[in-house]
């Protein structure tokens, strides 16, 4: 394929355009180091909290991701009226400036649960703002033929961020000493990581963003992007689907942890090792998915049952090592799921309410996690690690099901309003003649 007179794969097409390959250098930085404070901040929950690690777990994972259920509505307003490259820079400022806190208390040996809880949760804020602006500021870097590109790509470089971060975060805490302290410095080279994605958004050819036209200010912009989402049924099959399958199956942050840990006595290496492999599945997810052309429907609900599945038999594995090579299988499945759903949101969205649809889309898979990550951390407290998994792969399923009827009630419904609709016109032409 050529594209501006250089010849790209199709798998890699959208790294033609320079905007979009400053980009995604700078997020490729940034993602390495949020997974590496991923681990890191786990980790440091479970050296702080001991004997209580599993209900720890839960609740910093579940302040962290309680901004995208109150203030994503907001962020996504926010989105459609400020320019994106601006709005994004303030973020990573955002995301920055805790890190680099919880870092510096935790180098000191001050750190305590309660600053982990206060800073995921101001982590989050920062994040909930970041989500929205991000995920529809790709439709403005490239085509609207190479958005699926662009948006599977986002996701490869997030899971190859993936592939490297947790494996690097857990040879660097125990080359560090394992304990508190070693986390602190994971998470002060995340505070610093934050600097490329600033210096790409500061370098990018302004005058070749597609920028959408700014929402007016006034009231009632909120409760149009939602009339807008309500009056598709497909959008609401989506949106049904990834608040099951993110509020109780992608809950890598604690199964992970307590499948490491309590089932298999392992160590922050063999932890920061299954983030890697998992990322292996996610990235081949990825990639696959950028060398689509169109995302039907179906495909997100294939893929989430499959994901739901797979998360169960997760649950069920017998040792460490076939836990390990599970992961990639549920990685993959996973990816392909979120980068079509992602996916199919941009694509069949108007550009005027982009970023509002996303934030409600980012508040609805993400904003989930705070109902469901203290459920599976107290389930895991109370039933053990392997329930995390069994339970939330069940969860998913059935939200599965569950939003697939909704969907053709929906479809049902708007139908008969069409037809009724259209009947008197009918009669009316009839009697005419």
């Amino acid at each position: 394929m050529t594209t501006r007179g250089v010849t790209t794969s199709p798998t890699f097409r959208s790294l033609a355009n320079p905007n979009y390959r400053r980009y995604a250098a700078g997020g490729v930085v940034s993602n390495t180091g949020t997974w590496m404070q991923r681990v890191a901040q786990d980790w440091l929950v479970l050296q702080l909290a001991a004997g209580s690690g599993a209900t720890a777990l839960g609740i910093t994972t579940g302040l962290q991701f309680l901004p995208f259920l109150l203030l994503t509505p907001f962020a996504g307003l926010v989105a459609d009226r400020m320019p994106k490259h601006r709005l994004l820079q303030l973020t990573n400022i955002g995301m920055a400036v805790p890190a680099g806190i919880l870092g510096i208390l935790a180098v000191t040996g001050v750190a305590q649960v309660w600053h982990v809880y206060v800073l995921a949760l101001i982590l989050g804020a920062a994040s909930a703002f970041d989500a929205p602006a991000r995920q529809s500021f790709v439709s403005e870097l490239v085509d609207p033929v190479d958005l699926t590109n662009a948006v599977g790509l986002n996701s490869a470089s997030f899971n190859a961020a993936r592939l490297v971060g947790p494996g690097l975060a857990g040879l660097l805490i125990a080359a560090f000493g394992g304990g508190a302290v070693a986390t602190g410095w994971v998470i002060l080279l995340n505070a610093v990581s934050y600097a490329a994605p600033i210096w790409s958004l500061r370098h990018l050819d302004v005058s070749r963003i597609d920028a959408a036209t700014p929402v007016s200010r006034g009231p009632g912009a909120i409760r149009e992007g939602l009339a807008y989402v309500r009056a598709r049924p497909d959008l609401m099959l989506v949106l049904g689907l990834v608040f099951f399958a993110g509020t109780f199956g992608l809950n890598f942050q604690i199964t992970s942890a307590l499948m490491a840990t309590e089932v298999f006595a392992k160590g922050p290496e063999e932890f920061g090792l299954l983030g890697t492999v998992l990322a292996i599945g996610s990235l081949t997810g990825a990639l696959l998915a950028a060398r689509r052309t169109q995302v039907r429907h179906r495909l997100v609900v294939g893929a989430a049952l499959a994901f739901g599945v797979s998360v169960v038999l997760s649950g069920l594995m017998p040792s460490y090592l076939a836990f390990a090579v599970w992961a990639p299988v549920t990685g993959f499945l996973a990816l392909t799921m979120i980068t079509a759903a992602n996916t199919y949101m941009q694509l069949h969205t108007d550009a005027g309410v982009r970023g509002r649809v996303m934030a409600l889309y980012m508040m609805i898979f993400m904003g989930g996690t705070p109902l469901g990550a203290p459920i599976i951390g107290w389930i895991g407290h109370e039933y053990g690690a392997r329930w995390t998994l069994v339970g939330g792969g069940l969860m998913t399923i059935a939200g599965v099901a569950l939003s697939a009827i909704m969907y053709l009630r929906l479809q049902r419904a708007r139908h008969q309003r069409a037809d009724e609709v259209a009947e008197p016109v009918v009669e009316t032409a009839s009697a005419a003649f």
